[in-house]
């Protein structure tokens, strides 16, 4: 294990703590105010500065994400409401989306309410306010190296309709600023249903100022709206009062880097040069990767408002312009009897000297 910047094998760091757990790992918290009363919070430390909290009420969504005890997330004012706040139809989902690192939306539906084959479908899905169940939070040496695994299955059914399973698994390992997820959408069912998938990745402040540096990977870039200009797309600004959302879609986006599993990733970038670490401000830098073989297009959602004050980068086999939409343009994916598809995304946080 690398940790602060010296190599130390596992009975190295066993003779110099009594409980792992003072340097990093695992933990499960339960809630118990407001609307957040019952939900479960799994706790992450890779003792390298990362830090991040699993919500498996919440479909093992992302909530609080830390580098160096300063958040690099953006967090709702709706909070972490329980799952039995949720209402689907229409725009409700607005009500308790809770923000964080990450929420999913699908995984049949993504953006825009539309009724859809006589289906009325809410915006974004079901997806984010799914409960996991067989979840489990695991810490375990490998040789030298402790990793980190939360694991849960969630679950898209109705009677008479679809019958979709979505394993996930979230792991790191301690001395890395490195998280890694893997979905893998099962239709055990015994007819094709539609597959949206949008992983919405959701980035604030203090890692969100005007001095930011955004990258994103090489693509075909236009707004959703042909009134919004393409121009600032890759900047940002002090927050703004009343600023209306500016969505933009990267279409075929295409690989800069292989994985270890010789995935072709693609990679978004924010590098802030001057975020608090230990009470000085260093240059960090956030990159976000994904699996282009089943996420082959972004969708980047620009806010710079005042309280919504968030840039989401969004890795997508759909559009955000609901299930309707999609089919109707023919773009509209689906998922077999018997299928499997994986999703897999990582996360690095880079910190300069």
């Amino acid at each position: 294990m690398l940790l602060s910047g010296t190599t130390y094998t596992r009975r190295d760091i066993e003779a110099r703590v009594g409980l792992l757990e003072q340097i990093g790992g695992v933990r499960r918290l339960r809630l118990t105010e407001g609307v957040e009363d019952g939900v479960e919070i799994v706790e992450v430390r890779t003792g390298a500065g990362l830090a991040y909290r699993l919500a498996p009420h919440r479909g093992l969504d992302i909530g609080l994400a830390e580098f160096a005890g300063t958040p690099f997330s953006w967090l709702s004012p709706n909070r972490i409401a329980h799952p039995a706040y949720f209402r689907h139809e229409g725009l409700e989902w607005l009500r308790t989306a809770a923000g964080g690192l990450l929420m999913s939306c699908g995984m049949r539906q993504v953006g825009a309410p539309s009724v859809d084959d006589g289906e009325a479908l809410g915006i974004h899905g079901r997806l984010h306010h799914a409960p996991a169940h067989n979840v489990a939070a695991v810490g375990a040496w490998r040789g030298d190296e402790y990793e980190v695994r939360v694991s849960g299955t969630v679950a898209e059914t109705r009677l008479f309709g679809e019958n979709l399973l979505l394993p996930r698994a979230v792991w790191s390992r301690l001395g890395e600023n490195r998280l890694c997820l893997r979905d893998r959408v099962e239709n055990i069912g015994f007819e094709p249903s539609p597959l949206m998938m949008l992983y919405h990745f959701n980035f604030g402040f203090p890692l969100l100022t005007p001095e930011v540096e955004l990258t994103f990977p090489p693509a075909r870039v236009e707004p959703r709206e042909a009134e919004t200009p393409l121009a600032g797309h890759d900047r940002w600004e002090a927050p703004v009062a009343g600023y209306r959302e500016r969505v933009y879609y990267h279409r075929d986006v295409r690989a800069t880097r292989q994985s270890d599993g010789g995935r072709a990733l693609a990679e978004a970038v924010l590098r802030q040069p001057r975020f608090p670490v230990a009470g000085a401000m260093r240059p960090v830098t956030v990159r976000l990767r994904w699996d282009i073989a089943t996420l082959p297009n972004l969708v980047q959602w620009k806010n710079p408002g005042t309280t919504t004050h968030a840039l989401g980068i969004e890795p997508t086999n759909c559009t955000v312009g609901g299930r309707a939409a999609d089919r109707a343009r023919g773009t509209l994916q689906h998922i077999a009897p018997g299928e499997t598809v994986e999703f897999f995304l990582e996360l690095v946080v880079e910190a300069e000297a």
